[in-house]
Order: structure tokens, then C-alpha cells, then sequence
């Protein structure tokens, strides 16, 4: 049997829900929390040392910041310093920005139209709307569903990743906490989640993936039964959001296609 590899001081196996850096000079890989490396400062980092490797190489070489920046519209005009991502001014400004339409390039088959030939003969090259789930072979909660719903069916003491907008930064909750923050009337900060996976949940029983996600579902058709490694709950994911709610651009683990059904939408 073959034995699982371990990685960083502690020795422990790759864990999914971890962030971890690698070394440039060992080229091992080390939890944040277990080399006091935070997530969202790692992009600062040009070479980075582990502790080991700090003693005959130094410390971690960190990026040059670029000084004398061109004044532009993403810059305040005020301070003549790069406006803060999330913030007041950020928003207005993303607000004010005119997108061309993509209307010409996303492809809009009906849901029984949604078959592995017609991704063949079309690729992932554009977006996909399937303007009504009819054919999809999908299951969901009534539009009258509500995020208190969700703490029902998945526990309200379950700790969640929550955005935190203004920073692109993330935090620990409860989803009790989180539904509390929700639903109040007035909200000091703008909260997000995007990555409650919930197929372990009570909640699974109450939505099902299209049948062409199934289909096309690494995980559910490939995963080995006696892999060393766990099988990863990457199949169903809840998203709750309030106003200004937004993600910086990204790219989804392992360059994974994303299939999105929005419920339910208020102003």
C-alpha cells in the first residue's frame, strides 16, 4: 500500500481546506499557520525560505514596490494613491464602468440541448446560459428558500470561509452568525460567501446538480474508491452575498468549470 506524503514541519498530509507556500530552495511545501506566513501577504514574497532554509540561505527576498505611480482612473485623485480594493471609491468606480455587451459570444442552448456532444462541438471557449432549468435534470428548493433555511438544513454551529469584501480577505464564522449579520437591517461591514460546500449536509437532499454536471464530474466518475487520498466534497456549493458583494478575478482550482444557478435575487 502505498504510503501518503507528508509536507512541512508538521509532517502532516496535503490538506485541501490549508493554505501552504512551497520553498524556493527545498521546494517542500509549509502550512501558513504552521510558518507564520498569512494568505493574503504571500504575494509580497518574490523568493520565499523556510525556516530550515533560512539558516544557510537568508531570509525571504520580498517583491520591490514600484514607486512613482502614473495617475489614472483606478488611482484617488486626492492622494494620488491606488484606490483600496473594496472600498467606497472602488465600488463607485467599478459602478461607473461601461462593459460591452457579451451578448454575441455566449451560447444559450435549452437544458435538453445540454448534452457532452454539444460541449464538444462548442468547447468552454464562451459562457453557457441555460435561460430555464427545464431539461436539465436538476432539483432545488422553492424560491421561497432564505439563508435561514440554509443554517436549518446545514447546521447553525457549522464554521464557514466568509470574504471579507472591502479586504478580499478571508475570515472564520459560524453560519449562525453569519445568517445574524445577514439579516440585520444594518451591516458595518460587506460579507461573502462563496465556497459552503454542503453535499455532507442535510441540504444535499434538497438540490441536485444537472445531469450533465454529473456526467462530466471528475470526482463522482473517476475517484479512485481505494485512493490514499480522501475523496474531496467539491460537488455542491452554496453562495450567499448582500449588496456590493463581489470577488477579485480569479481562476478556480485546477482550472475547474463552475456551474452557477442563482435562486433567489433581491435589490
Amino acid at each position: 500500500m502505498a504510503s501518503v506524503p507528508v509536507y512541512c514541519l508538521c509532517r502532516l498530509p496535503y490538506d485541501v481546506t490549508r493554505f501552504m507556500i512551497e520553498c524556493d530552495v527545498c521546494q517542500d511545501w509549509f502550512h501558513g499557520s504552521c510558518v507564520g506566513v498569512e494568505e493574503e501577504k504571500a504575494s509580497e514574497i518574490d523568493l520565499y525560505h523556510c525556516p530550515n532554509c533560512q539558516i544557510t540561505h537568508g531570509p525571504s527576498v520580498m517583491k520591490r514596490r514600484r514607486g512613482n505611480l502614473k495617475q489614472d482612473p483606478h488611482l484617488s485623485k486626492d492622494l494620488g494613491k491606488p484606490v483600496q480594493t473594496g472600498s467606497a471609491s472602488f465600488i463607485k468606480e467599478l459602478k461607473s464602468r461601461n462593459f460591452p455587451s457579451a451578448e454575441e459570444i455566449i451560447l444559450k442552448p435549452q437544458g435538453a440541448q445540454l448534452t457532452v456532444e454539444y460541449l464538444e462541438e462548442n468547447s468552454f471557449s464562451v459562457p453557457i446560459l441555460v435561460l430555464k432549468k427545464d431539461g436539465l435534470g436538476m432539483t432545488l428548493p422553492a424560491p421561497t428558500f432564505t439563508v435561514s433555511d440554509v443554517e436549518y438544513y446545514v447546521g447553525p454551529e457549522k464554521e464557514i470561509d466568509v470574504i471579507d469584501v472591502t479586504r478580499q480577505a478571508d475570515l472564520k464564522m459560524k453560519l449562525k452568525d453569519f445568517v445574524k449579520y445577514y439579516n440585520s437591517p444594518k451591516r458595518e461591514k460587506v460579507l461573502n460567501v462563496i465556497s459552503l460546500e454542503f453535499s455532507e449536509t442535510r441540504l444535499t437532499n434538497l438540490v441536485e446538480t444537472p445531469k450533465i454536471v454529473r456526467k462530466l464530474s471528475w470526482v463522482e466518475n473517476l475517484w479512485p474508491d481505494q485512493s490514499v487520498f480522501e475523496r474531496p466534497n467539491v460537488q455542491k456549493y452554496c453562495l450567499m452575498g448582500v449588496k456590493d458583494s463581489y470577488t477579485d478575478f480569479h481562476i478556480d482550482f485546477g482550472g475547474t468549470s463552475v456551474w452557477y444557478h442563482v435562486l433567489k435575487v433581491s435589490s
